[in-house]
């Protein structure tokens, strides 16, 4: 009687654990390899956890963060940076991809190659991205450089990533040059799931293109551009690869964005205490941005909702 019960409780529920156990092994690697991480972070920010200073380890409360807020310069200019970075580049990247893939995805000859050309970009690695810059950059034997003499320009030369005026739009070009295709593959492959019978209607009824763009095509990939914006400020207000290799925060600290300045204390220094701190604000910031981000443009609401 009992092993009739079993079999007949384990037919019953085998369709709802059986999904289950196909997931468990990713769920113990994020449980290991993300969520464990991110507790100890927590934990250590309110420790003094210092690699030169084994024996002042010890429970300290909020004192890593009362010296963030109240006498740590760096993290304001570090978190303006960050700001500004965030918001040039997404900004930048948002309008130029949606250009590009307005372009695309009219009807031309050659349009595969362009799009390949567009993409390209998006395929190479970060540290071969700064590589590339670094050499166009270069002072001396730099391709900008070069061009600006061969216009007419030399007076204009100068080294772009040492010149505290002139290093931080140098960065922002770089990335936006790695940073556009994102945008123009989304918003491409936004514009492609339209009907084509929108447009022909909007045609018939004397719509002109701006009127078209603007209460037709953007409308129908608002949740294409939310989405895409939300997951370009995550990365770009996190990214460190280009930064660092490009410049390493410098110079006078003009690059320094928070993740730059996180690392310069928590690995450089090794001040874990005191950098994961700053993580734990930095993570706080990012929540708090998305759920009012989202809130705010209704994502996962139809058009029409």
């Amino acid at each position: 009687m009992k092993t009739t019960t079993f079999h007949g409780w384990y037919r019953k529920n085998f369709a709802k654990l059986f999904p289950l156990m196909l997931i468990l092994p990713s769920v113990k690697i994020i449980m290991i390899f993300c969520f464990y991480p991110m507790i100890r972070a927590f934990l250590y920010a309110f420790y003094n956890y210092q690699r030169t200073k084994p024996k002042a380890y010890g429970f300290i409360k909020l004192e890593n963060f009362r010296k963030i807020f109240t006498t740590d310069s760096v993290f304001l200019l570090s978190t303006v940076n960050s700001f500004k970075w965030v918001v040039s580049e997404v900004l930048l990247q948002l309008v130029l991809g949606l250009c590009f893939a307005l372009i695309l995805n009219q009807q031309f000859k050659g349009r595969g190659i362009a799009r390949t050309i567009c993409f390209v970009p998006w395929a190479v690695s970060g540290v071969m991205t700064t590589m590339l810059w670094r050499v166009m950059y270069n002072e001396n034997i730099g391709l900008i450089n070069n061009l600006l003499s061969i216009v007419g320009l030399g007076a204009y030369r100068t080294a772009w990533l040492q010149n505290i005026k002139t290093v931080f739009p140098a960065i922002v070009v770089a990335e936006l040059w790695r940073g556009i295709p994102f945008f123009a593959i989304t918003m491409l492959s936004a514009l492609q799931g339209i009907p084509g019978e929108l447009f022909e209607s909007a045609k018939v009824d004397g719509g002109s293109g701006r009127q078209i763009l603007f209460r037709v095509t953007l409308p129908y990939i608002r949740q294409s551009i939310v989405f895409a914006t939300l997951m370009r400020v995550i990365w770009e207000i996190k990214s460190v690869d280009l930064i660092m290799t490009m410049t390493n925060g410098g110079p006078m600290r003009k690059t320094t964005t928070l993740p730059i300045y996180i690392y310069q204390k928590a690995i450089v220094e090794g001040n874990y205490g005191y950098g994961s701190a700053l993580s734990v604000i930095l993570f706080i910031f990012l929540s708090i941005f998305a759920v009012f981000y989202l809130k705010a443009n209704d994502f996962g609401k139809g058009i029409h909702e």
